[in-house]
């Protein structure tokens, strides 16, 4: 191996040589691919950069005609060239014009050419050009000459990024690093966010690529390694490993590749082919990504993001700055850009720097997307991609609205979201004078509009919003963001504060809500289940692990002494469930009572229902509580058997359509029947347009996020209710044809002037 890596050493010499000289970018580039001709013995070395209209530009060569850079162009996935960038893959032919891809420039002079070596330029696993040597003799290129093409093609990739070549480009056409680019997601939080990019465990940026001492660099590289095998040990020796997004299967793969020979191989013969530890690791990270991007294996392509980040934290070995260093400094307008995210990390973030978040995963329950609704921050989920093609200080956009995140927005679509947040900021501000006011329709019906919480941070947003109370209050987010079951002190602490923040306005606290996707990992009696959401949890949960019931029943009764205590239960099946808890309740104050502590002046129990069997006994129901409220989430995804994280299937069936407003209203009337309140909590309760659908079947109470209330309210305020009513038993007694009940509550708005 050390003799054949001596050309590459020699080449890279060259090059760092020529990288020091001030030259300009057309010359350095002329010089660079005339080295590699030399080095490598090639008669021809040609390099194309990708633009931002997905069309490769020749930018330099030597042995082409020079009359023919800049000139010569192939689209994405045309000829030798354009197949390499669209897969990311070398080819290495013999007889390249036998090749089917085999597509020929007349002006470049390329047919008497038949060996052929082209290498993609890559960055971060995403193609910025191509690299290619040709001869006349049919030959086959050997391995170690395929790497010494692939590390100078790496080293191209920063001259491109640091924007050196943006010189070269002819007026209007800007290089593919640069283009705009618009993804599509999944809208987990409303709110439009402006800023720059912040990449969540960022990339390490390497400025250092070519060594002076292999040896040397060897050393650090096993050093580096060593460490970071003794740190992963270290966590999977801690209790707590699973917390925070570092989930124990995560930890595992990152000991299989850190122990991988074959990763460690390449390695090491990349810093022997002439480049520094960093540059090393991070070369056969973008090589490993772009090869696993195109593998078909959904769980290979998954552990993609295991690998990245065991390379990034190697990195910070490498540059001392340990595994959990933040790289980079939060600018004000910070835009996290993450795979994915700990419900606790998201909170490390300063709250008044986030103007919004985007995930590669996640799904509207996961812990990070609750924690950023309950911020208050703009998030967008699914968003394939984002890590990848962004750059830290991008400029970009998020729209919780819609699901859309542009970066590197062009000028004009800058300019529109800038007017979006101007009158979204103004429509604040109506929201703002609306506050204090009541929430009554036009014709004097008074609507109860409550917010939902469940962490210390919510608190403020009950008089900021003008909520009439809290209406569902989370409690398992406090489990969530810990690293061991909160100890009664603190589940007492936490209880007090909500109710001291409320004052004379009403709380209802559900009872811890963990299994299914709300795992715990400090929690060992979870295990896994295929189908999770239909599996151990929630009240199923409490009561076969009754301590912790009793627990947490004893910090909210001793919280709310002196004061009316309003506890739910999570999904509930059925009513002799209810029985159950009660009786745990009633031992608990027992207890209390026993030990003089100051006990709630009343106790109000109720249950939410999520469940569809409990339809089969809302009489027995109505009596069994003093209060139910409607978890619309979790029962349109159980009566509908729709995933709501399953993309292919979540837009499928609307809940807004007849079938389940039949079911809402029959709930709603039979609480009347038996004079039992009912409320609805949920994503339907905080759209103007699903909210104004409720209130016209029946409903007086909902909750929803804090940053629904203001437009609740100002469409309440508005509001006909009567001749809504009317118009609701219309829609849902006509078993016709099918009624779009969106399009005409929209037209019912728009005659009576409504804001929605």
């Amino acid at each position: 191996m050390r003799e054949t890596a001596a050309g590459p050493r020699v080449l890279l010499k060259r090059l760092r040589e020529l990288m020091a000289e001030p030259m300009e970018p057309q010359e350095r580039l002329d010089r660079i691919v005339r080295e590699i001709a030399q080095n490598m013995v090639a008669e021809v070395c040609s390099l194309y950069i990708l633009r931002a209209d997905s069309v490769l530009e020749l930018y330099a060569t030597e042995g082409l005609n020079p009359k023919a850079v800049h000139m010569a162009q192939l689209r994405l996935g045309q000829g030798l060239v354009g197949t390499i960038a669209a897969s990311a893959r070398t080819l290495n032919l013999s007889d390249a014009q036998k090749h089917p891809a085999f597509a020929y420039l007349p002006e470049t002079g390329e047919e008497v050419y038949h060996s052929f070596l082209g290498v993609p330029v890559l960055r971060a696993g995403r193609t910025l050009g191509v690299l290619v040597v040709q001869n006349r003799t049919q030959r086959h290129y050997r391995e170690d000459e395929e790497e010494a093409l692939e590390t100078v093609a790496m080293v191209i990739a920063e001259m491109i990024a640091t924007g050196d070549l943006a010189r070269l480009t002819r007026p209007g056409i800007e290089l593919d690093l640069s283009r705009s680019v618009s993804l599509k997601g999944l809208s987990f939080n409303d709110g439009v966010g402006l800023g720059h990019v912040v990449l969540h465990e960022p990339r390490i940026v390497v400025t250092n690529l070519f060594n002076e001492d292999s040896d040397r660099e060897m050393e650090r590289l096993e050093t580096a390694l060593s460490s970071l095998r003794l740190s992963i040990d270290d966590m999977l020796s801690r209790r707590d490993v699973a917390f925070e997004g570092e989930h124990r299967a995560v930890l595992e793969a990152y000991r299989m590749f850190a122990n991988d020979r074959g990763w460690v191989r390449r390695l090491e013969e990349a810093v022997r082919n002439g480049l520094t530890a960093e540059a090393a690791v991070e070369k056969v990270q973008s090589d490993m990504r772009a090869r696993m991007l195109h593998m078909t294996d959904p769980y290979l392509r998954e552990r993609m993001s295991d690998f990245d980040d065991l390379a990034n934290r190697l990195l910070r070995q490498l540059m001392g700055r340990g595994p959990d260093a933040l790289a980079e400094i939060v600018p004000k307008d910070a835009i996290l850009v993450a795979r994915s995210m700990g419900a606790a990390e998201l909170l490390d973030y300063p709250r008044e720097r986030l103007r919004g978040l985007v995930l590669e995963d996640g799904t509207p329950t996961s812990h990070i997307v609750i924690v950023a609704r309950a911020l208050g921050v703009p998030t967008v989920g699914q968003v394939k991609g984002a890590v990848s093609m962004s750059e830290n200080g991008d400029a970009i956009i998020v729209d919780g609205e819609d699901g859309q995140v542009h970066l590197r927005p062009q000028a004009d679509i800058e300019a529109a979201y800038a007017e979006k947040v101007r009158f979204r900021a103004r429509r604040q501000q109506l929201y703002r004078t609306l506050r204090d006011k009541p929430a009554q329709t036009r014709d004097g019906v008074p609507i109860e509009l409550l917010m939902n919480a469940g962490l210390a941070v919510d608190l403020p947003q009950l008089a900021q919003s003008g909520a009439d109370g809290i209406g569902l209050f989370r409690t398992e987010l406090q489990f969530m963001v810990a690293f061991t079951f909160p100890r009664v002190e603190a589940q007492e602490r936490l209880y007090r504060e909500v109710l001291d923040a409320a004052g004379d306005k009403p709380v209802t606290f559900r009872t811890i809500d963990i299994g299914g996707d709300k795992v715990l990992p400090y929690f060992k009696g979870a295990q896994h289940e295929e189908n999770p959401a239909l599996g151990w949890r929630a009240i199923r949960l409490t009561l076969d692990r009754p301590g912790l019931l009793r627990t947490q029943i004893r910090a909210l009764l001793k919280a709310a002494g002196g004061r009316e205590l309003k506890l739910m239960l999570p999904m509930v099946t059925e009513v002799d469930e209810i029985r159950q808890a009660r009786a745990i309740i009633d031992r608990e104050v027992r207890h209390l009572s026993r030990f003089a502590y100051l006990l709630p002046t009343s106790l109000k129990l109720g249950a939410m229902i999520e469940v569809p069997s409990l339809l089969w006994q809302l009489e027995e129901l109505m009596k069994a509580v003093d209060f139910v409220s409607v978890g619309s989430n979790d029962l349109f995804q159980f009566v509908t058997a729709t995933d709501r994280g399953n993309t292919r299937i979540a837009e499928r069936f609307d809940p807004l359509g007849v079938p389940f407003l039949r079911l809402l209203r029959q709930i709603v009337r039979a609480g009347q029947a038996a004079h039992t309140p009912v409320t609805l909590c949920g994503e339907l309760a905080g759209r103007p347009i699903s909210a104004m659908a409720l209130l016209g079947i029946g409903y007086r109470s909902i909750s929803m996020a804090p940053a629904s209330i203001g437009p609740v309210k100002a469409m309440v305020r508005e509001l006909p209710l009567g001749r809504l009513a009317e118009r609701m038993e219309e829609m849902l007694a006509n078993h016709g044809a099918r009624t779009d009940i969106r399009a005409e509550l929209s037209a019912f708005a728009r005659e009576h002037d409504i804001p929605l």
